[in-house]
C-alpha cells in the first residue's frame, strides 16, 4: 500500500508540473458476482464464485493538450469472499474440500479515454484500460495465506456531469478482466492461492461506478 501510495503522489507532482489539465477521479461501486474455475485434472481442480460487493479507488487522469483523449493512472481495491470447492490430490489425497476464502483484490490500471463532451455540463466517455491485478487470499480453516499478480484489462464507459469548473460526479459501466492463465491460474486450495493448477482460467467482472471528480487547470 505504502508503495501505491507513493506512486500516485510522484504522478500527481508529475501531473501538476507538465499537464494542461489533470483531473482526480474517485470511485466507489457495486460489482456482481464472477464463476471462476481452473481444471488440472480429475483430482486435482478448483471452481466456484467470487463474490460481488463493494469496490472502491482513485485515479490520476492527464488530458492531452488540444484533444479529447486522456491517460489515467488508476487503483482499484476489493475486500470480498470466494466460495470453493476443490480437490487437491497432492496435498489430501484426492477428497474434496469446501472453503469459503477471504479474497482481497487491488487493481493497478493505465486506462486510456476518449471524451466526447456534448455540452459544459455533459461528457460521455469510453475507455480501455490494462495494468494488473494482485490478489491476496486466506484460508480461514487452516489460517494458510498466499498471493498471485496477474495481467489485467478493462472495458469502461460513462459520463461526467459537471457541477462546476473543477468539480463533476462520475458515472460509468465497466467490465474488468484478470486473466489467470499463461504461468499458472490462481490456485484455491488447502495451501491458500498459489501457482499449483496451471490450466486457463479468467474472471470477469463486471461493475458500476460513481463518484466525485476533480478538474485542475493550469
Amino acid at each position: 500500500m505504502k508503495k501505491i501510495t507513493m506512486l500516485f503522489v510522484l504522478a500527481l507532482i508529475a501531473g501538476t508540473a507538465f499537464s494542461q489539465e489533470l483531473r482526480l477521479n474517485t470511485y466507489a461501486g457495486y460489482v456482481f458476482d464472477d464463476k471462476v474455475d481452473s481444471y488440472y485434472s480429475s483430482s486435482s481442480y478448483y471452481e466456484g464464485k467470487i463474490k460481488g460487493g463493494l469496490r472502491w479507488g482513485a485515479g490520476l487522469e492527464y488530458l492531452l493538450p488540444g484533444t479529447t483523449k486522456a491517460f489515467e493512472l488508476q487503483y482499484l481495491r476489493q475486500d470480498t469472499n470466494a466460495p470453493v470447492t476443490y480437490v487437491d490430490s497432492g496435498i489430501l489425497g484426492g477428497n474434496l474440500q469446501s472453503t469459503d476464502f477471504d479474497l482481497s483484490s487491488n487493481w493497478i490500471m493505465l486506462n486510456g479515454t476518449n471524451y466526447f463532451p456534448v455540452s459544459e455540463v455533459a461528457e460521455p466517455f469510453f475507455g480501455f484500460g490494462i495494468g494488473m491485478a494482485i490478489f491476496d487470499t486466506f484460508n480461514p480453516d487452516n489460517g494458510n495465506s498466499n498471493g498471485a499478480t496477474k495481467f489485467a484489462w478493462a472495458l469502461r464507459g460513462g459520463s461526467n456531469f459537471w457541477f462546476s469548473e473543477k468539480v463533476g460526479l462520475r458515472v460509468q459501466a465497466s467490465l474488468m478482466s484478470a486473466v489467470q492463465g499463461a504461468g499458472g491460474g490462481l490456485y484455491f486450495g488447502t495451501g491458500g492461492a498459489g501457482a499449483g493448477v496451471s490450466t486457463y482460467s479468467t474472471m470477469y467482472q463486471f461493475g458500476f461506478d460513481g463518484g466525485i471528480v476533480f478538474r485542475f487547470p493550469q
